[in-house]
């Protein structure tokens, strides 16, 4: 993973600072000039002043900028290490895994897996299981076809660094996750978790297979994302947020290398009745 993101590093370094100085200077056709406006500057102290304006030129950055051999030889051993990288083989699924459905089983696989390395992190640094976890449908930005599944595959469907967070809340405040599923209906995935709802009211929710204790803490497993409140998910404010450190993509590899073969989950954890 070390060359994946060095390459990045590198060529973000020489794009910017060997092709934008060099090539595009000489080769792209600059557009309205754009002059940056005086500005005075002034502090509790001595009143400071722009002494000097000088005129800047927009540059458009397009597909038929000619290519640079000479950066194209730098990056290409780093290209090719990316892409050998990128389409080693990790795990294999017998089903195409999708995100359709108020079950769908690629959002109970990841929620399943961010349960699972979550639990073996709250158990050595807290010495505490946790209960549930609930991911975002909008975070798992593709899908998975059958056969061999490849380390690109991950990054395809999770492109973001978001963080694995453990929320500590008491069972009264769960409700509010309940209210939040039975209001809005969406198949945002779950695990160790059961709602059924009927017309925006929740008829049936269990918790490890477990009613509600409303006096108990519950240890929920999310994103930082959800944690703060994204995808409108408030009620998560009225818990204890306790990091983890871990990013929710690297333990998706590390689950499907665990995983030579995907078992996908396809048991009913939430049901929508109008």
């Amino acid at each position: 993973m070390a060359i994946i993101k060095g390459f990045f590093i590198f060529a973000t370094d020489l794009i910017f600072n060997h092709r934008l100085k060099i090539d595009l200077m000489k080769k792209i056709k600059y557009s309205h000039l754009v002059l940056i406006p005086l500005l005075w500057l002034t502090s509790c102290k001595t009143a400071m002043s722009v002494s000097e304006v000088k005129p800047y030129e927009n540059i458009s950055i397009a597909s038929s900028i000619p290519s640079d051999g000479e950066m194209d030889m730098l990056i290409q051993p780093y290209k090719k290490e990316m892409e050998r990288q990128m389409n080693t083989k990790i795990s294999y699924t017998p089903v195409e895994l999708t995100k359709t459905g108020d079950n769908s089983n690629l959002g109970g696989l990841l929620a399943d897996y961010t349960y699972e390395g979550a639990d073996v992190w709250a158990k050595q640094n807290l010495k505490q299981n946790v209960d549930a976890a609930v991911i975002n449908i909008g975070g798992i930005r593709s899908t998975i076809g059958k056969g061999d599944i490849l380390l690109k595959h991950v990054f395809e469907v999770m492109p973001f660094e978001n963080e694995v967070v453990i929320v500590k809340m008491k069972g009264k405040d769960l409700l509010g996750m309940f209210d939040y599923y039975a209001e809005t209906q969406k198949n945002n995935p779950v695990s160790h978790l059961f709602l059924e709802t009927n017309k925006g009211k929740v008829t049936k929710g269990l918790v490890n297979g477990k009613e509600l204790d409303l006096g108990k803490d519950y240890y929920i497993v999310t994103s930082d994302y959800l944690a703060l409140g994204g995808d409108n998910m408030w009620f998560f404010s009225k818990g204890e947020l306790i990091s983890t450190g871990i990013k929710l993509r690297d333990l998706f590899i590390e689950k499907f290398k665990q995983n030579p073969e995907v078992k996908a989950p396809n048991d009913v954890r939430l049901i929508f009745n109008n």
